[in-house]
């Protein structure tokens, strides 16, 4: 089984295990530098806002990390009982398959689809952008529109703090008992994630590891194994 995890989660999990406090999804170490993390999905670790006052017209923006889009669909009917005198409250969604952009009676395509680019073009992922806007009497015309709902997402977002966001495969592997300590610290060595250890006939490991580095793993416990593991197939991998 392939998932996705947040590097925030991984940085947090790596401080548990030193403080002894109960760890947290995550298998991999934040990345260094920002440059490690160019190309990669990414998500933001809390909310950041932005304000914006155009031709007297007012703009109230928010970035924040969600689940899915009935979550969004909850935050932004929560936005608009707060604000029943906005006349506005578009907002974007970029979270896979249920990616959204809604302009909210703004003029097609001036405002939740300029919202989306701002978050696609920062590589985020699992993000709500909403922008509630208060009319000031002047209209903005098509471009002004498309300008300001596009500063209002992405004024927002140079307050984020932005984390990765890693795919990780699951494995599963049977092993005689005289190899459970190998593969415990084969585990611990590349940063893997213990999830279960099963005692029977043999010893069932189920374990989940970054995806770039799961082939390579593989491969090493097979020739430390000297061919006693059994791999067990999940829906989307297979192990050889």
């Amino acid at each position: 089984m392939v998932k996705l995890v947040n590097t925030a989660d991984l940085k947090s999990a790596a401080l548990n295990k030193l403080t002894g406090s109960s760890p947290v999804p995550g298998t991999k170490i934040l990345p260094a530098s920002p440059s490690d993390t160019a190309g990669m999905l990414k998500t933001i670790e809390s909310a950041v806002h932005s304000e914006l006052v155009i031709k007297k017209s007012r703009f109230i923006g928010c970035v924040q990390p969600v689940a899915d889009r009935a979550q969004a669909q909850h935050i932004v009917a929560t936005l608009r009982a707060a604000h029943p005198d906005a006349v506005h409250v578009c907002w974007a969604l970029m979270a896979g398959g249920q990616s959204a952009a809604v302009d909210d009676g703004e003029p097609s395509g001036t405002a939740g689809r300029p919202m989306l680019e701002v978050l696609r073009h920062q590589d985020l992922e699992g993000v709500l952008a909403t922008v509630v806007r208060y009319y000031g009497g002047i209209k903005l015309g098509a471009g002004g529109l498309v300008r300001a709902y596009t500063d209002a997402v992405a004024q927002a977002l140079l307050g984020a703090t932005k984390t990765a966001i890693i795919a990780e495969r699951e494995l599963i592997c049977r092993v005689p008992y005289a190899l459970e300590g190998m593969i415990r610290r084969e585990i611990d060595a590349v940063g893997a994630r213990l999830i279960s250890v099963n005692h029977d006939a043999d010893v069932t490991v189920t374990l989940t590891i970054p995806e770039p580095n799961a082939d390579d793993f593989v491969a090493a416990l097979n020739e430390l194994g000297n061919g006693q593991l059994v791999w067990v197939e999940t829906d989307d991998s297979e192990q050889g």
